[in-house]
Order: C-alpha cells, then structure tokens, then sequence
C-alpha cells in the first residue's frame, strides 16, 4: 500500500518541483501576486484542500482524480486570465490613444498644477496643454476680478519689451531662450521660474496665456490694481481704494503693494495684502484724470457713491465711499422729500464724528467739475453704486470706531 502511494504521489512531486525552479515570468515579478482579485481567487481554490488531504492523509489516486468539474472551470478561467495577461498588457491603451474629445475633456478638468505637470510629458501633450483654450477658463476663475484692461495693457508692453531685449542680444551672438517653466518645487509654490538653459525644461510662446498665468502666479509680473484701505488701514485712508502695483506671493497667497510717490512722499509699500482688498479699477483710466460723472441726474438720498478724492492737485485721486444725503432744509421724510429736485447734492462720510469737517460736503448737480482748495482737499468724479457685492464690500471694510 505505501509502495503503491509512493509510486502516485511521484509525479505530482516532480510536477511541484517543476514549478518551484521555472522562473516567474515578468508579468509576476512585477506584480508579485498582490492584486485582490489574485488573493480572492486563490484562496477559494478546492485545490488547497486537496493538496492538504493528499500530502497529510495519503489518499490514493482515485481521490485525486476526482477533482470537481466546478474547480476544474475555475483553474482553467485563472490560468487564461494569467496566461493572456502579457498580451492585455502589450495592448494597454495609451492617454494619446484617446479620442480627441475625450482628451480635450480630461484636460480641461485638469487644475493648473496639473495640466502644467502634464504638459511636461511629451511634446504631444504639450502642444494641448499650452493651448490657450485651457488657460483662459484658469486665468478668469483665479485673476479675473482682479485683472483688468490696464494689467492686460501692462503684460503687452512687458511682452514688447522682452521681445526687443532678445532681439537685441541675438543680434550680439547672445541669445537667450524664452521662459523656461513648468519646474515643481513644493506643493505650495507649484511652479518656478528658470532662466537656465536645461533640457528637462520646454519653451513656452511668451505671448500665450499660460504665459501669463505662469507669471502673474510666480510674482514676477507686477501689475495696476486697486486696493482698499490702503497701508494695512491707515487711518488717513479708511473706506477708500487707491491704485497699486500688486505683485502675487504663491507661499502667502497674499500680494506686495507699491503705492506711487505723492508729491513729496516717497513710495509707500505694503506686504499681505489679501485677495478680498483688491479690485478692478473701475475705469479705465489714469488715477490723474478727472471722472466724468453721468450719473448726478439720478441721485437721490439713500443711494451709494464713490467719489474721487485728493489731497492736492499733485497727488492721484482715490475713490472714497459716501451716500447721498438730505439737505438740511429737509426733515427726510420719504413722503415730502424732494432733495432730488435740487441742484444741491449733499454727500455723507458717516464713518467720521457728527461735526467733522469730513463728514458732509456738497456738490452742484448740473455743473459739477473738481470742486475744493487746498485745506479740505479736492472733491472730483462720482460714479452711483448699483452692484450689491460691490456695496457689500464697503460696508464689510467699514471701520470699529467712528473716525474723528
């Protein structure tokens, strides 16, 4: 009876033996047999089972033969599945395989950090990911409230010049290449400028709006913005909005301010300045002209405003909050107010003390230019708040104390 054993349980020792010195194909050695669906299958096997009962029980050949068909299905569905896996691998689909469209999609779920690493992948991808098409949506979702004609205006003239200086010095023999991106260096500035000339770096069209994107995000590109309560709230300029050259700080995502010289003042700077104190100029022009107002006719009392103020004719005008008041020969009942009707447009601060030389002013309805002198300072252009979120931030920035 054990002779007989043995003589069975012969070829099935040189068959494990077999399997222990045939080398692991790659597929194996790559995945190590860790996948779920590996461990699951396996160790379901009935032929765990079996190889217990033969080795420790010593059953004879007819218990070994008698394998159930259901295992026999599963073994063989395994060994295709392992047996065919080389050719699914050899034919995995590559990204580039992809549809356009279907790309074009992903890539536009992409967030800048991403598409930016994508980018870097090869010039295929490349040539996608630089696209404007992407950019635009990431350059209005992050800087459009605070980016307005005059920065686009800033970044052409910026462009002209770059492309004159490389002009110039290809001319010398001394090329330079444009700007070299796309480097991640920490999660919290995912992007450096580099001005070498390695390889591992691609050249991006210095006109394009990633481009700008790179730089308005890395704090290279300054720009004209304006911003609330200028010079971390100095008193002197509660509830105003002056113009600035903002500078973006990626590791504070917070802005540098400079303020230009007034008169005899020297340039004022400001550090961590946020998000929520900056705006859009609300017109396109020098903070040295004078505002047009088109809007007097339909002042009346309860309505916002800002106006353009300044110190003296030197100085740049900034835009102070207000709102219409009732003239003093008004008791401000709604129902026999006619404050409207007059050419007399009283104006209220009344963020500063009942009695201050700040709080009213007037202004004439019909022929309102600069009116002023040089002790109160020089009342200019008014524009009539009519957007909620605007208003909204004016009152948010209203000071804790009332200002003497």
């Amino acid at each position: 009876m054990l002779l007989y054993f043995l003589i069975t349980c012969f070829p099935f020792i040189f068959f494990l033996k077999s399997l222990a010195l045939k080398p692991l194909p790659p597929w194996a050695t790559e995945m190590r047999l860790l996948s779920p669906w590996f461990w699951k299958d396996v160790s379901f096997f009935p032929s765990f089972s079996l190889i217990k009962n033969i080795l420790c029980l010593g059953l004879g050949i007819g218990f070994f033969t008698t394998i159930p068909s259901k295992m026999s299905l599963k073994k063989m569905s395994f060994t295709s599945k392992v047996d065919n896996f080389e050719e699914v691998e050899e034919s995995a689909m590559s990204i580039l395989d992809l549809p356009d469209l279907v790309l074009e999609c992903i890539l536009e779920r992409l967030p800048p950090a991403a598409l930016c690493s994508m980018a870097g992948v090869c010039s295929s991808l490349r040539s996608r990911c630089i696209s404007d098409h992407f950019w635009e949506k990431h350059m209005k979702n992050k800087w459009g409230r605070i980016i307005g004609p005059a920065a686009y205006r800033e970044w052409q003239w910026h462009i002209a010049l770059k492309t004159r200086k490389d002009s110039s010095h290809s001319k010398h023999g001394k090329s330079k290449g444009l700007m070299r991106i796309l480097s991640i260096v920490k999660p919290s500035w995912w992007i450096q400028s580099k001005v070498d000339g390695s390889s591992n770096q691609c050249s991006l069209p210095d006109d394009s709006v990633m481009a700008w994107f790179l730089a308005l995000e890395t704090g290279r590109f300054w720009f004209p913005a304006q911003v609330y309560n200028r010079e971390n709230g100095h008193v002197g300029f509660m509830l105003s909005c002056y113009d600035a050259e903002l500078s973006y700080d990626p590791r504070t995502d917070t802005f540098h301010a400079r303020y230009p010289p007034h008169g005899r003042r020297a340039m004022a700077k400001e550090n961590n300045v946020p998000w929520e104190r900056l705006r859009v100029p609300p017109f396109d022009t020098s903070p040295h002209d004078l505002h047009i107002s088109d809007c007097l006719n339909e002042l009346h009392p309860g309505d916002n405003i800002e106006i353009q103020w300044r110190r003296n004719k030197e100085f740049p005008y900034g835009w102070w909050y207000g709102v219409v008041g009732h003239l003093e020969s008004c008791d401000g009942n709604e129902n026999y107010c006619r404050c409207h009707n007059s050419d007399t447009v009283v104006l209220e601060f009344n963020h500063y003390t009942p009695g201050s030389r700040w709080r009213r002013t007037t202004v004439h309805r019909k022929e309102h230019q600069e009116e002023g002198n040089e002790a109160d300072g020089f009342y200019g252009g008014i524009r009539k708040l009519c957007n909620e979120e605007e208003i909204s931030t004016w009152k948010h920035l209203w000071p804790s104390e009332i200002l003497e």
